[in-house]
């Protein structure tokens, strides 16, 4: 069953679950009660980072074009496919699947350290324009965020919803930029690798924070555009809600995004936080 009706003359964010944007995919989805929110970051919650699956995807091919030697495989293509089979997992981990790729094939593979500090050297270059903005002028957070991202959560806090960080990016950028987003009120702890610290897995981060809540999965709604944190949430019996944010134009679905997190597992998709209050009435948090 798919909702996806709008009315024109009825404000997105006070329309029925039944004329939202949100697309029912799995109706097995949990109904709750739900006790706490989980929040992937990027291209979640923040777009301070728009377009850095291009970045490390022109990382990935730098690396290619030294560490393996031409073999006729279309190298862009394939980059390309394990950015998207990887997106949510810690940065390190993604090159350490490079680096293993390149020994498969062949290859001499770096260390994964220094292909991860030549990806965010590229990175820096892409953002650095819109960091140096914010700390000018923080007003400019609002287009800096996933649309009605900050109402969410705002109404989640009203309601006594505890809600989570957690992302694949490293944990210090992720309060740093929170921070400069203004959206770090929000939340009650991040998750996020350590710099330099391997083994770091969003499964792991979910089991920590139903142990240490006390929570059962079903308990749990998390709320991410990557195929990760879908699947691990999903997995735990928890409500998967996959956010296929269209980052670069801030509005409408994603195709590619949709596709992996139905994939993964989501039992909802939408397109951002725009239809906020549906989205309470689905999660029974609309009163």
């Amino acid at each position: 069953m798919r909702h996806q009706k709008q009315m024109s003359n009825l404000p997105i964010s006070n329309l029925p679950i039944s004329l939202s944007p949100i697309e029912i995919i799995r109706p097995d989805a949990p109904r709750g009660p739900f006790r706490r929110a989980l929040f992937d970051f990027d291209g979640t919650v923040s777009l301070i980072r728009q377009g850095w699956p291009e970045v490390m995807v022109a990382a990935m091919l730098d690396i290619l074009r030294r560490d393996l030697p031409s073999n006729g495989t279309d190298m862009a293509h394939f980059c390309a496919d394990l950015v998207a089979r990887t997106t949510g997992q810690p940065i390190l981990a993604q090159m350490t699947c490079l680096a293993d790729e390149i020994a498969r094939r062949g290859g001499t593979p770096g260390d994964p350290r220094a292909y991860k500090q030549h990806y965010l050297a590229r990175l820096r270059q892409n953002i650095q324009h819109r960091l140096t903005a914010l700390e000018q002028n923080p007003r400019r957070a609002d287009s800096l965020l996933v649309p009605g991202v900050v109402d969410f959560l705002a109404a989640l806090q009203s309601r006594g919803i505890p809600c989570d960080l957690l992302s694949g990016t490293d944990r210090a950028d992720v309060v740093a930029e929170a921070r400069l987003l203004g959206v770090d009120r929000f939340f009650e702890a991040i998750y996020g690798p350590e710099d330099g610290t391997p083994g770091f897995s969003k499964q792991q981060a979910i089991d920590h924070i139903l142990h240490q809540n006390g929570l059962a999965g079903p308990e749990l709604v998390a709320f991410g555009d990557g195929p990760v944190e879908t699947a691990n949430v999903a997995a735990v019996g928890g409500l998967a809600v996959g956010v296929a944010s269209n980052e670069a134009e801030r509005q409408g679905i994603d195709a590619g995004k949709r596709r992996r997190l139905i994939r993964s597992g989501a039992h909802l998709i939408i397109p951002d936080f725009r239809a906020w209050a549906a989205l309470l009435e689905f999660l029974g948090l609309n009163s």
